[in-house]
């Protein structure tokens, strides 16, 4: 199974050397730092000398460019941090995927079958294969779910990656001369994302949990800054004269806010929750977003962000 959300960073920076001459050394010791803290993850191929490091928190990124400068001598430019968003699927699709080719001669043939169902928040992605023996050669097998996982990076909506689902390859063809491991993995793939299509796709957005105590004065403009975040409040209470209420906000809407009051309270990671049908910039159709976010080297998606949140 792949690796469950709650492990998975909300936020990421891109990183770039000021001199071109240190890209090497830049990999090289982002490389070096991740294998140090595994909370940080990094994509160490850069593109136009640019390299990924995602993390938690603000602070835990902000640390890494501490680190490049003071350990590794290393002068970086460090973009503001971004939002990570997910997808998922919310119903059973299926789909067909065959690659069929001829190249120089050699055949390409690869076919199978697959369903997609949803596999519960937080779980991850799990890969069955159903197909009864001597339909599908096993290695084929192993190539379809190498398929199925690149597909799983580029998501359907907006380039982010696909998580907690369940794929059931089910059915499928090859031939004895023509088929081949590269064939079955593109049918994978295409298997893959015809199947999403068709089981209701949406797109997933971190969601932080705030505590906040105020004086009775002030509960009602809070609550207030926490609606307009498309936040809700999930409890309130008296201790001791002062108002303590406790919301969830989505943690793209905390970070646009020009109110900087919420952030200045205990915060924390909740989880990922659904964008609202339509809820992001005008989207109409449920759960597909009119204008996406932009969407950064393997599937991580960006929405402007500046916050330090603290996470167990």
């Amino acid at each position: 199974m792949s690796e469950p959300n709650k492990y998975r960073p909300i936020l990421f920076v891109t990183i770039s050397s000021l001199a071109s001459s240190d890209d090497a050394r830049l990999r090289v010791a982002l490389t070096e730092i991740a294998k140090q803290d595994p909370t940080i993850k990094i994509d160490a191929e850069a593109v136009d000398g640019r390299v990924v490091a995602a993390g938690m928190t603000q602070s835990h990124l902000e640390a890494i460019g501490d680190r490049l400068l003071h350990e590794y001598k290393l002068m970086v430019n460090v973009s503001e941090p971004n939002v990570t968003y997910l997808e998922t699927i919310r119903k059973i699709g299926e789909a067909e995927g065959k690659y069929i080719r001829q190249t120089g001669g050699l055949g390409n043939y690869g076919h199978c079958k697959l369903r997609i169902e949803p596999n519960g928040p937080g779980k991850g992605y799990e890969f069955v294969s159903s197909i009864p023996d001597g339909v599908v050669p096993n290695q084929y097998i192993k190539s379809i779910d190498r398929g199925v996982r690149s597909s799983l990076e580029l998501g359907i909506l907006a380039g982010c990656p696909l998580v907690d689902l369940k794929v059931t390859v089910f059915d499928g063809s090859y031939h004895e001369t023509d088929s081949n491991e590269l064939a079955f993995e593109l049918a994978g793939s295409i298997a893959l994302r015809e199947a999403a299509k068709k089981a209701s796709p949406v797109l997933l957005e971190p969601v932080m949990a705030i505590e906040v105590e105020v004086p009775k004065e002030l509960r009602g403009t809070i609550i207030d800054e926490i609606s307009s975040r498309r936040g809700r409040v999930e409890s309130m209470e008296d201790v001791n004269g002062w108002h303590v209420i406790k919301a969830l906000v989505p943690l793209s809407d905390l970070l646009a806010s020009t109110f900087q009051g919420l952030s200045e309270f205990p915060i924390e990671f909740a989880g990922y929750e659904a964008v609202p049908d339509g809820g992001w910039r005008g989207g109409t159709e449920p759960g597909v977003p009119a204008i996406l976010p932009k969407a950064p080297k393997r599937g991580l998606s960006s929405a402007a962000a500046s916050l330090d949140s603290e996470t167990e």
